[in-house]
């Protein structure tokens, strides 16, 4: 096929109804587009079967995870560039009935599968998410969503998340500061908001690999009880509690927050867990902390959200992000969160909104992934790789965007006072 660059090329300005504005190379080693800049390279002519597939993101995230699409340069720049096109937009749009119907599209489409020579639809790469059956957010289920994502391998993560081994917005004093400095400051945060305290109980939902729970623990005296659904997280939080001499204070369980009856509480910390609990469940997840707290205990709940869109509150799903990266995960916007914590009974005291600082902290995940890549393809797969590269770098983006935010909320289980137990000048906590 000749210069098949510059057929691709035009075939996509039609269908999108836009100029591309980036480079492309085919698998014939034609060119077309701008010459300054990245470059999208369609390294095979499979990449185009899948989009004749699965149209949309997912079609585009199944050949980039299967190396059938690439790009060349800055990786950001390129999904900068592309974002208004390619990926998937939240503005409504057409139906699929009336883009069908547009001769213009028909047509472009007609010569894309020409271009593509479509055979039978290639199997999806291997490490997207397999069938899924039953209701959404059973314990069963979510306990095999979470092994999806966490169960990667503790050596993989470590490479992508540094030596504070904590998956969640760090807080940056300054954009110079080191992760190792933006992670723990975030935890104290956590804790200092928390009124943490010698002798009080934390419950940690999602310890993930236990820095939480460790950091709390030594800097503040207080007895944690840490859980998560990953078996090897668990594993590497209790290696890394007894390497730290803290057995006696911190104890680690694989379990479901539905199923801790221990309370109550001092304080609860839930950071990048409430993404998973999803919609239909996520009153529950407010009532079950709720009942776990003592009467003036404190919860602080670390969330990402999504901005609203056409003044609506619901959940969404990304396609790719379902597939490959948090199956059954849902993100709500803040709103929605607040007056779910609220109804189940919680005052809420502060929300402070760290946008920016998860943007930092993802270039920073990506640099590390891209520092050591072989390594990375060792330790988990070429495709696994390549998922956590796009997933960081374009969670990135929509971050500094404004597409997605996150946010930390702290709320207060009242006493039957009224009385919160915050000072008057709540923000002393960042002394």
């Amino acid at each position: 096929m000749a210069d098949a660059a510059s057929r691709l090329r035009t075939l996509a300005e039609q269908l999108l109804g836009a100029r591309l504005p980036i480079r492309i190379r085919a698998w014939d080693g034609s060119v077309s587009g701008p010459p300054n800049g990245p470059t999208l390279v369609v390294r095979r002519r499979r990449a185009l079967r899948r989009l004749m597939w699965k149209p949309g993101e997912l079609g585009l995230a199944r050949a980039w995870v299967a190396g059938d699409l690439d790009i060349e340069g800055d990786l950001y720049r390129a999904l900068g560039l592309m974002s208004g096109l390619l990926w998937e937009n939240d503005e409504p749009g057409r139906s699929k009935r009336e883009l069908a119907a547009d001769p213009r599209i028909r047509t472009a489409a007609r010569s894309l599968l020409r271009l593509a020579r479509p055979l039978p639809a290639p199997p999806p790469p291997r490490e997207e998410v397999g069938r899924r059956s039953g209701p959404l957010h059973t314990k069963i289920r979510d306990r095999q969503s979470i092994s999806h994502h966490y169960d990667v391998g503790n050596d993989f993560y470590a490479l992508v998340l540094g030596p504070s081994m904590v998956y969640s917005c760090a807080y940056w004093e300054s954009e110079d500061a080191t992760l190792e400095d933006a992670q723990r400051d975030k935890l104290e945060l956590v804790c200092r908001k928390l009124a943490l305290r010698p002798g009080m109980r934390l419950l940690d939902v999602g310890c993930g690999w236990g820095s939480m729970a460790v950091h709390a623990a030594r800097a503040h005296g207080v007895h944690v009880v840490g859980i998560t659904l990953s078996a090897e997280q668990a594993a590497y939080a209790r290696k890394r509690v007894a390497d730290e001499g803290l057995t006696d204070r911190i104890e680690i369980r694989v379990q479901d927050y539905r199923d801790v009856t221990d309370g109550p509480y001092d304080a609860i910390s839930s950071i990048g867990m409430a993404e998973h609990v999803g919609s239909e469940g996520y009153l529950e997840y407010a009532r079950t902390l709720y009942a776990l707290l003592k009467p003036g205990g404190r919860l602080l709940n670390h969330q990402i959200a999504r901005r609203p869109q056409d003044d609506e509150l619901a959940y969404r799903v990304n396609a790719f992000i379902d597939a490959y990266v948090f199956p059954d995960g849902e993100l709500a916007p803040v709103g929605r969160t607040t007056a779910q914590l609220e109804q189940a009974g919680f005052e809420i005291r502060d929300l402070e909104a760290l946008r920016e600082h998860y943007a930092l902290t993802l270039r920073q995940w990506v640099a590390n992934l891209e520092a050591r890549w072989p390594e990375a393809v060792r330790l988990s797969s070429p495709g696994r790789a390549r998922v956590w590269r796009l997933y960081m770098a374009a969670s990135a983006l929509a971050f500094e965007g404004n597409r997605i935010g996150v946010n930390q909320i702290l709320a207060v289980k009242p006493r039957a006072t009224g009385a919160s137990g915050l000072p008057l000048r709540a923000r002393d906590w960042r002394a």
